[in-house]
């Protein structure tokens, strides 16, 4: 079952809690002139997704598919959304564009660090961050209209959890970043690393919009400084 929740206006977190796995996984419909999807969910959640996003908009009418990095949950479903919309395109970095491209139905749009683009009224910057969360070709999306950060597998948090929250969500995903288990681990940090997080920091979100877990409103910029001090005490083993 899907559930609905409007995080920033005109930023809807459609969501679906899955028994297996323990956690929510998030996508998020952004309703503009060209509305965009970030994220498609795997191919076995489309049904239950596209329905979600037809009480928001005409599936038709999706212009833009964007997400982090290739995995199942991030792209899996990305030719059944494009089979829906014709003149939707997906948007992702040049290196994605490049590596992954051959699986799409349509070319991919690459962008470069940095380059932004329009929806209507809002703006999109598109932001490379080669593994972080995973993956070269891995990248985040900030709307600046309203200080939006879609933060992919960044800021995990276990549990069927709010949609949106004003409290901190570090204490649960430093729960995760220490635990111990097959899925463990799956943050690397380096100086690069570091650098990474410190430009997504200076962005001063005010919303975290998380693909597993609750979307957080408030000071991102202190959430990201907080996960960053974690993830560099835990690779020097200072934690």
């Amino acid at each position: 079952m899907t559930r609905i929740h409007e995080i920033a206006p005109n930023v809807f977190r459609i969501s679906a809690f899955i028994p297996q796995s323990g956690f929510t996984l998030n996508l998020f419909l952004i309703r503009d002139n060209e509305p965009l999807l970030y994220h498609t969910g795997p191919k076995s959640l489309f049904s239950e997704f596209s329905k979600a996003a037809a009480s928001l908009i005409e599936l038709k009418d999706l212009r833009w598919i964007s997400y982090s990095h290739y995995e199942s949950d991030e792209c899996g479903a990305l030719n059944d959304w494009l089979a829906v919309a014709p003149q939707a395109v997906a948007v992702t970095g040049f290196v994605s564009a490049s590596v992954n491209g051959d699986f799409a139905a349509r070319p991919i749009r690459p962008l470069s660090d940095n380059e932004t683009f329009s929806t209507g009224k809002k703006t999109f910057r598109y932001v490379r961050t080669p593994h972080l969360p995973h993956g070269w070709d891995a990248g985040l999306l900030f709307e600046e209209t309203d200080r939006v950060l879609f933060t992919s597998d960044l800021f995990h948090q276990n549990g069927e959890v709010v949609a949106i929250t004003e409290n901190s969500i570090f204490p649960q995903t430093k729960d995760i970043l220490s635990s111990e288990g097959p899925f463990s681990h799956y943050i690397s940090y380096s100086s690069h690393t570091a650098q990474l997080l410190d430009r997504l920091a200076e962005l001063n979100p005010q919303v975290l919009a998380v693909m597993h877990g609750s979307s957080f409103k408030g000071d991102g910029k202190k959430i990201i400084n907080e996960f960053h001090t974690l993830l560099r005490e835990q690779a020097t083993g200072n934690n």
